[in-house]
């Protein structure tokens, strides 16, 4: 007779696949940031990554942070969408909390970083992208990025290698900030003529890194939180968990049995991941920092308020306030599913 674990402790690893480990090597993925400024080009690259219409061409934006799972040349592949480092109207504790939970959902860290534009349209606020990431991510990201292009125009071969990098000069410095590293790809998802190629050069630039994934001091508190949040929601799921492992014990044998099971743990364990991902500690602070914020600038309106209103305007002020920066801290968003490449806009 089986002997079963007491569940009011992690679940052993033995029952853990390496599909449900956190460091996206032992799984054969790969996480990807892809970050572009405002535009189509980064759901283009989005559907074209995932071999699908995840977004239609009339999608300029989206609200708030996504993530999907899809295939890059038989290649398991994920997309997180975050926010628009452009974005003027993004409160500063919204876009910490976006830039946090954008982290949590690449944690321990991404392999790569694909920066996309339309070869067609690169401003002078593109050029500037690459700046804008070293600020929230850290001065080495850059080590791990490749700007993406998407173009269908008449050039090919090595006339549009010498347009890229020797008549356009915007372009040029664009690229030469991420190391010269870039791959052009088709707006038409469909076409899937160059994804190998583009898998190529992927690993190519991931295999000049040692095969690591980025992370700074950030990233090591986004997987920590993760972490910690994932080891409580395993001892909540227990007892169910058990019942399920019983279950099974009835219907199969053997290697069918540890088969079945590890399926099972897979599962749950995807599950609680992505859940962990979404809320956990390090979130919860900054949650609660954009209600602090948002209560002291409240607080300062409601003063001066107050100079006419009495001392009930300060009371109101800084309760209003406090709630409008807990909102802009906690604004929700939609997950598909995955594990990762990012898209800000």
């Amino acid at each position: 007779m089986r002997t079963h674990h007491k569940f009011n402790e992690p679940l052993p690893r033995r029952h853990f696949p390496s599909s449900i480990k956190a460091h996206a090597v032992s799984v054969g993925r790969e996480d990807r940031m892809v970050i572009g400024s405002s535009g189509p080009s980064q759901f283009l690259l989005t559907n074209y990554i995932l071999g699908r219409e995840e977004f239609t061409k009339d999608v300029c934006s989206i609200a708030g942070c996504r993530k999907n799972v899809g295939e890059l040349a038989g290649r398991q592949v994920a997309v997180v969408n975050a926010p628009n480092l452009y974005d003027e109207e993004l409160s500063k504790s919204k876009m910490r909390e976006e830039l946090r939970r954008t982290k949590c959902l690449s944690s321990p860290g991404p392999h790569a970083i694909l920066i996309a534009f339309d070869l067609e349209k690169i401003s002078p606020n593109d050029i500037q992208t690459p700046k804008l990431v070293m600020k929230y991510f850290g001065e080495s990201v850059l080590n791990y990025a490749m700007v993406l292009l998407a173009y269908d125009g008449h050039l090919g071969g090595a006339a549009l290698n010498d347009r890229i990098m020797k008549t356009d000069w915007h372009l040029r410095e664009l690229i030469e900030q991420c190391n010269c590293c870039y791959h052009i790809f088709s707006k038409n998802w469909r076409n899937r003529s160059k994804d190998r190629e583009l898998l190529q050069k992927l690993e190519r630039m991931i295999g000049a890194m040692g095969g690591r994934c980025y992370t700074s001091s950030a990233y090591r508190k986004a997987e920590e939180s993760v972490r910690k949040e994932e080891k409580k929601l395993m001892k909540k799921r227990a007892p169910e968990t058990e019942r399920a492992w019983r279950e099974l014990e009835k219907q199969y044998q053997g290697e069918e049995l540890r088969w079945q099971m590890d399926a099972y743990n897979s599962s749950v364990g995807a599950e609680i991941r992505a859940k962990a991902e979404l809320d956990n500690s390090w979130l919860r602070t900054s949650l609660a920092m954009g209600f602090v914020l948002g209560f002291a600038a409240g607080a300062t309106m409601g003063m001066v308020v107050g100079s006419v209103e009495g001392l009930a305007g300060m009371a109101v002020g800084g309760t209003v306030g406090g709630a409008v920066g807990g909102a802009a801290g906690s604004a929700t968003w939609g997950l598909s599913t995955f594990l990762s490449c990012f898209f800000f806009f």
